[in-house]
């Protein structure tokens, strides 16, 4: 019998059902066959809540994969590593390091992992596991860590730093993402891409044996890309020939709108409560590549 992938996005900015909330962030829930995977949490405040609403039980989580450092991604830890689960949580080390946005007006914030949620990390550091390289999460899911930088128009998409000064930029090297190998093609689950998402389809690719890429879902960081950098994103995407995608939270509302514009029949939607099914490939063969 195939095995069925089951995403379904728990936080997103938008949501479109009733009794659903939306807020600046992301977190998917990734069934497959019996195992529950948490990729990223949202801020943390709306993540128990959508879960509630559409029947998902936080307390079945067998693992949880953190994409990056950034508090819209990792501020619901703390809830999602309440009670005897999750067995394991899968990080870059630099997600945990300080994290710094300039302002406008030169001064900056932080937008760091909140500090309860680091603690809740550091009270489970014996289930941390450190993905400094391609990393399988489950059967057949595998989480890339670092993503090479390759192309010459992608950047990570701000003024990040790993300072307060200011003086130190993030490299933001702790951007990952999850894939699998579908019945269909490769299946691609973005955090925000800071590392490009080009950068990253193309690290996917490389990691299996230049499959065809089905699917990419999540955040691409293009709020603030140039009118260049856009175009030639959709150049990449439209010659990759990938035939779902479902731009989400941080790809910006007129990149959003231009990926749906010049992608038509290609782009779905991707909001709070969004669910979509993969047949897994069987037997999957990356893990044997890696």
């Amino acid at each position: 019998m195939t095995k069925k992938v089951r995403i379904t996005i728990l936080v997103e900015n938008t949501a479109e059902s009733p009794g659903l909330l939306a807020e600046h962030g992301l977190a998917y829930w990734i069934e497959v066959g019996s195992q529950c995977i948490l990729f990223d949490t949202g801020q943390g405040g709306v993540l128990v809540i959508n879960a509630y609403r559409l029947g998902i039980s936080l307390s079945r989580v067998d693992a949880v994969v953190l994409s990056h450092g950034h508090y819209d991604h990792t501020g619901g830890l703390a809830d999602a590593l309440r009670g005897n689960r999750p067995n394991a949580i899968y990080a870059h080390p630099g997600a945990m390091k300080p994290k710094f946005a300039r302002n406008k007006d030169r001064t900056s914030r932080e937008i760091g992992i909140p500090c309860f949620c680091e603690q809740a990390v550091e009270r489970r550091r014996d289930q941390l596991v450190l993905t400094e390289k391609p990393t399988s999460i489950s059967s057949g899911l595998m989480v890339t860590g670092p993503v090479p930088r390759v192309t010459d128009f992608e950047d990570t998409g701000g003024p990040f730093f790993l300072d307060a000064q200011c003086a130190k930029p993030d490299p933001l090297v702790d951007d990952q993402a999850v894939f699998f190998d579908s019945t269909e093609g490769t299946a691609v689950l973005l955090g925000c891409a800071h590392a490009g998402v080009i950068n990253t389809l193309r690290y996917v690719r490389q990691l299996t044996d230049e499959r065809p890429i089905h699917a990419v879902l999540g955040g691409m960081h293009l709020g603030g890309a140039s009118a260049q950098r856009l175009k030639r994103t959709i150049d990449e995407l439209r010659e990759m020939n990938i035939h779902r995608l479902g731009p989400a939270h941080c790809t910006g509302r007129a990149a959003t709108a231009a990926l749906w514009d010049a992608l038509p029949g290609r782009c779905v939607p991707c909001h709070v409560g969004t669910q979509v099914e993969f047949d897994l490939f069987a037997p999957s063969t990356i893990g044997a590549q890696l």
